[in-house]
């Protein structure tokens, strides 16, 4: 059996939409190949996880599968140097872990951590003269360089990393149809580079649309208070890609409609940022809960009357926000701050499925609450359902794993 080594950063137990997804993914492949995993010691939810051992290193099993968890200091999202600590030491122990792996056929990479992610697979090829399959969730340093995180000499050293990765991968795996263009503008127009698009997902089975009177919808409304409230939710990554720290003021706006209500879900870098402007402007109409435990992802969103999709500006063939399908598959109304042409208003304006402002469109974004609020519940309900139809029809968690694997194998077998 062909082995394959993920070195993922995040893997089950993580609540990170890549880990929950790499997860998915390996379990998806384990009876076609060996599977080992390079990941962290579990910690984006550190409240509900194991104590972490001592060991730089440690080797566990689960489900079949070999998984080598790499230790790391707590990471304050916020701090440059904090970020740079953390990333540093993933890249040497994950390599370390990697360089210690025997008869490995294929490495599989994400661009998690920026650039560094894609080049242990770009080390790993070069000395175990494996291939290198790189996908990009994210590209980077395009992502900083878009919320003026990084710049200059450290972008342009990092984006000829990231194209050296990119170069000497067999295959490059992209998230987003729109990303195409941002390869084509590393590398021209003509470039001959092995690549293909497949969407990440959601458990189209697992989650469901379902009513707020559902028992276990209904008893999270209650327990937060919030029962016969127009709920507007956000439910993921509270980071800087997002421009969160500035959506977060529209709540101002509509603190005068009694019953709208804010909920965020999730952690990340902006999060106190966004609770200080709450507790500083006394706004009673937003509310903010850690990440929910994956088993109850399928109730919590669909406490929803409707759900945030965004993205800051210049993030258009960068990224795609992961929690798209999610919010499709619990048949909810969308409420889009994206670039035109990207891969989520795509499929928000195909699909039919909601509104969409462009970030920075502050105006347009409160008027688009307005209107949504406005609807009839059957207006909003058939508007939500038209993006769940749109999934079952194209998104599907099948359709995805399977091109992984018919990817994956292809590349494995090819001399």
């Amino acid at each position: 059996m062909r082995k394959i080594v993920f070195v993922i950063n995040y893997f089950h137990p993580d609540y990170a939409s890549t880990g929950q997804l790499m997860t998915e993914l390996c379990m998806h492949l384990k009876e076609d190949f060996e599977i080992t995993v390079i990941a962290a010691q579990p910690g984006y939810s550190e409240e509900t996880f194991k104590e972490k051992g001592k060991k730089k290193i440690e080797i566990e099993y689960w489900n079949g599968m070999k998984i080598i968890r790499v230790q790391l200091p707590k990471v304050n999202k916020r701090s440059k140097l904090s970020r740079m600590k953390y990333i540093i030491q993933y890249f040497m122990l994950a390599n370390i872990a990697l360089l210690k792996e025997k008869n490995v056929d294929l490495i599989y990479t994400i661009s998690q951590p920026p650039v560094l992610g894609g080049l242990i697979g770009t080390i790993g090829k070069l000395l175990k003269s494996s291939k290198h399959v790189y996908n990009i969730q994210d590209f980077n340093p395009e992502q900083a360089a878009a919320v003026n995180y990084t710049g200059g000499t450290v972008y342009k050293i990092a984006k000829k990393i990231d194209q050296l990765n990119c170069l000497y991968s067999d295959h490059i795996i992209l998230v987003g149809n729109d990303m195409k263009q941002t390869l084509e503008n590393r590398f021209g127009k003509n470039h001959q580079l092995s690549h293909s698009v497949i969407n990440n997902w959601t458990d189209e089975n697992e989650i469901v649309p379902l009513s707020k009177k559902n028992p276990h919808v209904l008893s999270f409304l209650k327990k937060h208070h919030l029962e016969g409230k127009f709920i507007i939710m956000y439910s993921g990554n509270l980071g800087l890609y997002y421009d969160l720290e500035n959506l977060i003021k529209v709540s101002s706006e509509l603190r005068n409609f009694s019953d709208i209500h804010f909920l965020y879900i999730g952690e990340g870098a902006s999060k106190k940022e966004m609770q200080d402007y709450v507790l500083k402007h006394n706004l009673e109409n937003v509310t903010f809960l850690p990440y929910q435990p994956k088993e109850f992802i399928k109730y919590s969103l669909n406490v929803a009357n409707v759900h945030l999709v965004v993205n800051q500006k210049g993030i258009k063939g960068v990224s795609v926000p992961s929690k798209i399908y999610g919010v499709m598959a619990a048949g909810k109304p969308i409420l889009g701050v994206l670039e035109k042409g990207s891969e989520a208003e795509f499929l928000i304006s195909t699909s039919h499925s909601g509104l969409v402002s462009e970030p920075q469109d502050y105006m347009q974004f409160v008027e688009n609450i307005k209107d949504i609020y406005d609807m009839k519940c059957e207006e909003r309900h058939e508007m939500g359902m038209r993006g769940r139809q749109y999934l079952d029809l194209y998104l599907r968690k099948e359709l995805s794993l399977n091109k992984y694997k018919e990817t994956l194998t292809t590349i494995i077998n090819s001399q």
